[in-house]
């Protein structure tokens, strides 16, 4: 996925990612980095208002994902990639879990794991 224009000075623009999502920046559903994601739909193409990014993410999806990886495997901002997936979720083609212990806390284990995934970034 593209990542954006260069602009002559090297940096990068993100005016594609803000227009994608319409300016919108809050969804319903909190997408914490280590909530996982799965896409209950084959596509989603046909349906208003959806762009080739959100076909992307859901078929980054077709095994359990979290939104971490969801947004390093995009190369998107991870507010964009919460937007795509809260309009995924309304559309009914994916599933949210949140993964956590008796005490609705993430294990150790996944948050070395989230940790080790975003220092490679």
């Amino acid at each position: 996925m593209n990542e954006g224009q260069r602009n002559g000075d090297g940096t990068v623009s993100l005016v594609r990612p803000y227009t994608l999502v319409r300016g919108r920046t809050h969804v319903r559903q909190v997408f914490d980095l280590v909530t996982f994601v799965m896409s209950l739909a084959a596509s989603v193409q046909g349906r208003s208002g959806v762009e080739p990014e959100h076909e992307t993410v859901l078929q980054l999806c077709r095994s359990p994902v979290s939104v971490s990886e969801l947004t390093s495997r995009t190369g998107l901002p991870l507010g964009v990639v919460r937007v795509l997936l809260g309009d995924l979720l309304e559309l009914g083609a994916i599933r949210v879990s949140q993964p956590s212990r008796g005490d609705g806390r993430p294990s150790t284990g996944l948050i070395r794991e989230v940790l080790a995934g975003l220092q490679a970034l």
